[in-house]
C-alpha cells in the first residue's frame, strides 16, 4: 500500500557549496544558515521515554564510532540540551516509519513518528555525518530541516542460501546494509533442491542429510557436458542462529519473512524424507541448478502433516505476520501418474493437477492462518484459484501482480526485468563475474515503477511494494554477493522510499558517488559506477 501523501511541495533543493548525498532521498529538506559542529564532547541525549530510545541512541553512538572515531556519551534525560544528538520518539498518528530532523547551530533533534522512524532518522544523521563533513577532531553537520517517511510499506530484498549458503555474520552484515537504506524486510530462501538450510527438530534429517549435496555444477548449466567439482557442500542454520539473527534484524527493524519451498522445489527434503513423495525415491539433494519433476506428493495425507509440523516450527521461530510458501515451478509430471494423486483428484472433484496444487496450496493457507500467520508465495499461486488470504510476489512480470491487485490480493511486486540481481550489470559479460544471463544495468533498477498503469487507484492500494531477489546458483562467496546486489539495491531501496516525482537518476548518481564511500567503510565489494 502506498504512503504518498504530502503537498506538492516536495522538492529536494541542494545548495551547491553542501549537498547532502542522502540515499535514499528524503521528502523535503530545508536548509538554514550555519551548521552544527559534532566534536567529541557531544552528547546524545536519549529522551526519558522507555528503553526503545535509548537502545536507538545506543546504536547511534556506536556507530559514529565505527564511522568517524567519535565515542559520544549517551545520557537519558527529559531535557533538550546544547551541544547535542536528540533522539525521541513522538508516537505520531501515521506511518511509524516517519521522523523528521532538525539541525541547528545548537542541537540536533531525531523525532521518530515510531521507534522505526528514528531508527531511519538516525540513518540520515550518519549519512550526513559520513564521509563528507568529517575530519579528525570536528563533524559539520549543515543546519536542516527534514521531514520524511516512505513511499511503499514494504521496502525488501531476497537472499537465496540454498544454492550456496551464507554464514550468520554475512547474513548480519547485510540486514545492516539494508537498514542503513531504510529497507525493512528481509526474505529469507531457505529450503529448495540443492540444499535445506533451517534446523527442525522433528525432523533431524532434513539437515543432516537435506543440508548436504555430494558435489555441485561447474560452470553454466547451458555448458555441455556437464562437469562436476566432485566435493561435497553444505550447511544450516540451528533454531538458536535463526533466533539470533531474527533478534539482530528487528532490532534493525527489519523483519525476515522465511522462505519453506513446496509443493515442488523439495529434492533437499525429499532426499531426508522420501516417504512424502510420489515415488518413493531414492533421491540425492540436486548438485545442478534448474528445476526437477519430483515434487511433494499432493495425494498422501503424511506429505501435509509433515509440512504442517515444519511450519510450526517455523512460525515459532520467525515473528513476523508472513510465512513464504514459494509455489513456483512445480512439475507436476509425477501427479500425473501418481495413484494417490489421482485419487485426491477424485475424491477433491479437481478436474487437473493444476487445480491439485491450487488445493495443497489452500490448504497449507488455512494451516498458516491457524497460526497467526499470512501467506505468501510466488505468483503461480494464482493458477487454478487464489488462497483466499495469500499475498502474492509477482515475478513473471507485471501481469500476475495487476490479476492480484484486482481480485483484492496484497501484491509484492518483484518482475524479474527490473529486480533479478542474479543479472548481468554489464552486456560485455567478459568484463563480469559468470551469471545465469540477461542484464539488468543500475539505471534499470531505478527506472521500475512497482505499481503497474494499469491499475485504477484503488487497486494499487494493494501493491505493497516491491523487493530484489538475489539467487546464487553463480554467487560461491559473500564478495560475489556483495559484487551483485551493490549499488543495484540502493537504486531499489530509493524506488520503494522515494516519491516517483523527486526521481531523477542523474540526480541518484551525483549522490551516489559518495554514498558507495560509506559501503567502503563497511568493507562492502560493490561494483564500480563507471567501467
Amino acid at each position: 500500500m502506498t504512503l504518498n501523501s504530502c503537498s506538492t511541495e516536495r522538492k529536494l533543493t541542494f545548495q551547491k557549496n553542501r549537498p547532502l548525498a542522502l540515499v535514499p532521498l528524503p521528502l523535503s529538506v530545508k536548509y538554514n544558515d550555519g551548521n552544527f559542529i559534532l566534536t567529541k564532547s557531544t552528547k546524545i541525549i536519549a529522551l526519558s521515554q522507555g528503553k526503545e530510545t535509548r537502545d536507538i541512541a545506543e546504536y547511534l553512538s556506536q556507530q559514529l564510532k565505527t564511522l568517524c572515531g567519535f565515542d559520544l556519551d549517551v545520557i537519558t534525560s527529559n531535557e533538550i540540551k546544547s551541544n547535542a544528538i536528540v533522539v525521541k520518539i513522538s508516537n505520531k498518528s501515521g506511518t511509524p516509519e516517519a521522523y523528521t530532523l532538525s539541525a541547528t547551530m545548537k542541537n540536533v533533534v531525531i523525532d521518530g513518528a515510531g521507534g522505526s522512524g528514528l531508527f531511519y532518522g538516525v540513518q540520515t544523521f550518519l549519512q550526513m555525518a559520513y564521509p563528507q563533513y568529517s575530519d579528525k577532531s570536528t563533524i559539520t553537520i549543515p543546519c536542516t530541516e527534514i521531514a520524511d517517511k516512505p513511499e511503499f510499506e514494504w521496502r525488501g530484498m531476497h537472499l537465496d542460501v540454498c544454492r550456496h549458503f551464507f554464514p550468520v555474520e554475512f547474513v548480519k552484515k547485510m540486514i545492516d546494509m539494508l537498514a542503513m537504506q531504510k529497507m525493512n524486510t528481509f526474505h529469507w530462501h531457505l529450503t529448495d533442491d540443492q540444499g535445506w538450510r533451517v534446523e527442525i527438530k522433528q525432523y533431524p534429517k532434513l539437515t543432516s542429510i537435506g543440508a548436504w549435496r555430494d558435489e555441485t555444477l561447474v560452470g553454466h548449466l547451458d555448458r555441455k557436458p556437464e562437469k562436476y567439482d566432485g566435493i561435497r557442500y553444505g550447511g544450516f542454520y540451528t533454531q538458536d542462529q535463526i533466533r539470533e539473527v531474527v533478534k539482530y534484524a528487528q532490532s534493525r527493524y527489519i523483519t525476515i519473512v522465511p522462505e519453506i519451498e513446496m509443493p515442488g522445489h523439495a529434492v533437499a527434503a525429499l532426499s531426508a524424507y522420501p516417504e512424502y513423495s510420489c515415488t518413493g525415491g531414492p533421491f540425492k539433494v540436486y548438485p545442478k541448478w534448474g528445476i526437477t519433476e519430483d515434487a511433494y506428493c499432493a495425494g498422501k495425507e503424511g506429505t501435509f502433516e509433515f509440512l504442517e509440523n515444519v511450519l510450526s516450527e517455523v512460525a515459532d521461530l520467525f515473528p513476523g505476520k508472513y510465512i513464504h510458501v514459494g509455489g513456483d515451478e512445480c512439475l507436476k509430471n509425477r501427479w500425473k501418474e501418481c495413484p494417490d494423486c489421482q485419487k485426491r483428484m477424485k475424491d477433491e472433484n479437481l478436474a487437473n493437477e493444476t487445480e491439485l496444487q491450487s488445493y495443497f496450496i489452500k490448504r497449507m493457507e488455512i494451516f498458516l492462518n491457524s497460526k497467526g500467520k499470512k501467506m505468501i508465495g510466488w505468483d503461480e499461486i494464482l493458477e487454478g484459484e487464489l488462497p483466499a488470504r495469500a499475498t502474492v510476489m509477482s515475478w513473471r512480470g507485471y501481469q500476475g501482480g495487476i490479476e492480484a491487485a484486482r481480485s483484492g490480493h496484497n501484491v509484492v511486486m518483484t518482475p524479474t526485468s527490473h529486480c533479478y540481481f542474479d543479472f548481468y550489470q554489464s552486456q560485455d559479460r567478459s568484463k563480469e563475474p559468470l551469471s545465469i544471463g540477461n542484464f539488468l544495468p543500475l539505471d534499470r533498477v531505478y527506472a521500475f515503477n512497482p505499481v503497474p498503469a494499469d491499475l485504477s487507484d484503488n487497486e494499487a492500494t494493494h501493491i505493497l511494494g516491491a523487493q530484489a531477489n538475489v539467487w546464487t546458483e553463480y554467487m560461491a562467496t559473500d564478495k560475489q554477493v556483495e559484487y551483485m546486489v551493490f549499488p543495484r539495491i540502493c537504486a531499489m531501496a530509493e524506488v520503494v522510499w522515494t516519491p516517483r516525482n523527486q526521481q531523477k537518476f542523474s540526480d541518484f548518481v551525483t549522490r551516489l558517488e559518495k554514498h558507495v564511500k560509506r559501503l567502503e567503510k563497511y568493507g562492502v565489494n560493490y561494483r564500480a559506477l563507471k567501467n
